[in-house]
């Protein structure tokens, strides 16, 4: 929806950035800045900073960054009308709404209340007769009554149309049963998708119903079967059980495969336990994870399959700044038939046992190998050298090493050795990739985006250069002379360019917050612009930049590496400091 600019200007100005992204992270002044933990990836040390000046964030450490509003957006996940609703709502002013959006924002509400109603008529079905087969079911599997309803846990009839009849009935059309995915459509005509299963509700971490996971009570195929992506589902940033886990006082979350067993866990007292939704955990989620955890237990399937999801996962999750350890329950059972067997404390001593990535790592490593021959020993240790180099301790790569050694029968000195090689193997790539870098300035300042390309980079880092002094100071448009838009060789900063230009003509406000129609991932590529843009605004520096732009638009011309070193020490020169 296409705000009008002038109340979009005022929801910026009574929502001032500091207090915003202060209601979720905890800042401190230095200088005219502030800085705290961001919010969007885990960490230790604050690189999350808030320029009140400027009216916008940036995070040095994953590069998100904009201004109140893609934070509302990227924090709760928010459309870009939803997310001025609710800096609306917080700055006690009245959204001007056309037809278009409302019917848009209408069609998400009737969603979300059709999945509210469909998980009430499935959960009504299961102490239904109908239910009477699904109830034992549960009942078998040592579900109580009040985990079934805290979960909100149904039963989908064996129909093919009685949940389609009760949706009607309360005056919802086909269109937005096929919008929810609850249904199938042959022939023109819809049919209940989930027959004859036991129905888990999906909840996202606003107590919203967005989709369903049905597992069925005999051995029919498929076992398990989970919604479809929806206007109002995505199951890359949702977890099982997050709206329940992330109230958790235990600390941490447990990780874990399935519906049933993040179910069974709750009831006996693991109120930390989450699952992904039939898919192995996606980036996404492993950052919604650090939102409310700095530690994770996996606690996948001992299986083959298990064991890859979890080799998969802990990169992800330590990316986004979270400690992992690994559990893996004896004799290959899943959580629920060892609660049911043993009870809560012997899990709680699982738990306590659970390893750290590093030592599951080795001993997946060792698995691979036959420790009694001894090439296969030396391969041992090389493959867990190339692991214990990676550690950033000393310490640590000290007592691994040690544990390899007395695995492959070497004095430690051996297995420091190749620690040692194994290291220098690892800097010397690391030199050579970081030197390929330093010799390719064109590939080197490439946005980090995939989605956006310099193909002229030349007039790119003009471009970069022009929109960053007039951001700070809006006046420079005076100096631009005959620029258009049309001038720029990136459709993002031409586009940004027009929009500053034309807000300037009318006297409004010249900023990153007030931008319409950008992607996160512009914001975020425009917000590093704006910080790696330092020193004084220089009249000389921004004429430089214009003619760079317009002479590289005439001459359709190619940048080489020594051209574009050149023209960025030029530009150095010319501001007086360091891009």
């Amino acid at each position: 929806m296409a705000f009008p600019p002038s109340f979009i200007d005022e929801l910026v100005a009574r929502n001032p950035i500091e207090d915003v992204v202060g209601q979720y992270v905890t800042l401190k002044r230095s200088g005219s800045n502030m800085f705290g933990l961001c919010p969007f990836h885990g960490e230790k040390t604050a690189s999350f900073s808030v320029a009140p000046d400027k009216g916008i964030y940036y995070c040095f450490g994953c590069h998100k960054g904009g201004g109140a509003i893609n934070f509302m957006m990227e924090l709760e996940g928010l459309s870009y009308p939803d997310a001025v609703r609710a800096l609306a709502k917080r700055a006690g002013m009245e959204v001007p709404e056309d037809e278009q959006y409302q019917s848009r924002y209408r069609q998400q509400e009737r969603l979300w209340a059709l999945m509210k109603e469909a998980g009430r008529f499935f959960h009504a079905a299961l102490y239904s007769p109908e239910g009477k087969e699904c109830l034992e079911y549960t009942q078998k599997r040592g579900l109580s009554k009040s985990i079934i309803t805290r979960f909100g846990i149904g039963f989908a009839p064996n129909s093919w149309n009685s949940l389609v009849t009760a949706m009607k009935a309360k005056g919802y059309t086909d269109q937005e049963l096929i919008a929810a995915d609850l249904v199938g459509e042959k022939n023109g005509r819809i049919y209940d998708r989930f027959r004859n299963r036991l129905m888990f509700p999906i909840i996202d971490v606003r107590g919203n119903v967005v989709g369903f996971g049905g597992r069925v009570l005999d051995d029919s195929k498929p076992k398990y079967l989970n919604s479809n992506e929806t206007v109002i589902f995505n199951k890359r940033k949702n977890l099982f059980g997050l709206n329940l886990a992330k109230k958790t006082k235990l600390g941490y979350l447990i990780l874990v495969e399935g519906n049933i067993d993040v179910v069974t866990m709750h009831q006996y007292g693991f109120d930390n336990a989450v699952a992904s939704l039939g898919t192995s955990l996606t980036e996404e989620q492993a950052t919604l994870i650090s939102r409310y955890a700095e530690q994770v237990i996996l606690l996948y399937d001992g299986d083959s399959a298990g064991q890859k999801a979890t080799r998969r996962a802990i990169p992800m999750l330590e990316k986004a700044g979270i400690h992992v350890k690994v559990l893996q329950i004896p004799d290959g059972m899943d959580p629920d038939d060892y609660l049911q067997k043993f009870g809560a404390d012997r899990f709680k001593m699982l738990l306590d046992g659970s390893t750290n990535r590093v030592e599951y790592q080795l001993s997946a490593i060792r698995g691979n190998y036959d420790l009694n021959i001894d090439d296969q020993r030396v391969k041992f240790m090389q493959e867990a050298a190339d692991l214990i180099s990676s550690l950033g301790s000393a310490a640590q790569r000290e007592v691994y090493g040690n544990r390899v050694a007395e695995a492959a029968k070497v004095s430690f000195e051996t297995m420091k050795l190749e620690i040692a090689k194994a290291y220098k193997r690892r800097q010397n790539k690391q030199r050579k990739q970081q030197e390929a870098i330093d010799l390719a300035p064109v590939k080197a300042l490439q946005p980090k985006s995939r989605t956006i390309r310099y193909d002229n980079v030349k007039s790119a880092m003009a471009e970069e250069g022009i929109l960053a002094q007039i951001l700070r100071e809006p006046a420079m448009l005076d100096q631009a002379g005959s620029l258009k838009a049309e001038d720029f060789s990136v459709e993002l900063l031409g586009r940004v360019y027009a929009q500053l230009l034309d807000r300037y003509k009318q006297g409004l406000e010249v900023s990153l917050s007030v931008l319409a129609d950008m992607t996160a991932e512009e914001m975020n590529h425009l917000s590093a612009i704006s910080q790696r843009q330092t020193g004084p605004v220089s009249e000389a520096s921004f004429r430089d930049c214009v003619r760079t732009v317009q002479t590289q638009h005439e001459s359709k011309s190619v940048t080489s590496d020594e051209d574009l070193l050149a023209f960025r020490n030029k530009l150095k020169e010319r501001k007086g400091t360091q891009q």
